[in-house]
């Protein structure tokens, strides 16, 4: 059987060679042979690759609607695709309230809500901290539909106040 060396060739570089192929010369003597055992004894690539991808195909689809699965069934599907939409809407909540439009920050665990986190933009000089905390408090209960484990009032305060000598100071200090 002969043997022939395959070269593809890329642009204006060099050949690269891939490999040897058997070449497949029919015999008219063995016409009533079956198909696979004439070409016993060639690399036949195509048809191999072809069932490897189509098995890898068939496993990622099976892994994934596994996948799929587990997740509805452990409540990930609504924390990941409801959760923002709760956000949202105690954001909404507060700015009714307050007016002011806060960002908010949840984290689930295991379906449960551990914890929601409420960052207003700046001080709110004209509002009392409890009166914002209950206000966070009922709109982090009437959104979720569930208790939080912890609900953290926070306030945005901008960038400190330092003089110039004393920037520059600090950041002398942090080059290596």
């Amino acid at each position: 059987m002969d043997h022939a060396i395959l070269t593809v060739s890329r642009g204006n570089g060099p050949p690269v060679r891939i490999g040897r192929a058997r070449v497949f010369v029919h015999d008219p003597g063995n016409e009533n042979r079956r198909t696979e055992d004439a070409m016993q004894g060639t690399s036949a690539a195509v048809p191999s690759a072809r069932a490897g991808t189509v098995g890898a195909i068939v496993r990622n689809l099976l892994a994934l609607a596994l996948l799929a699965g587990c997740a509805a069934g452990c409540g990930l599907v609504d924390a990941v695709f409801d959760g923002f939409k709760h956000a949202k809407a105690v954001e909404n909540d507060l700015v009714a309230m307050v007016g002011v439009k806060p960002a908010v920050g949840f984290n689930w665990h295991n379906g449960r809500l551990t914890s929601v986190t409420v960052t207003f933009p700046h001080l709110l000089q004209d509002k009392p901290l409890q009166e914002l905390a209950a206000a966070a408090r009922a709109a982090v209960g009437k959104e979720f539909k569930q208790r939080a484990d912890d609900v953290v009032l926070a306030f945005s305060l901008g960038p400190s106040e330092t003089s110039a000598a004393q920037a520059d100071q600090a950041q002398s200090k942090n080059l290596p």
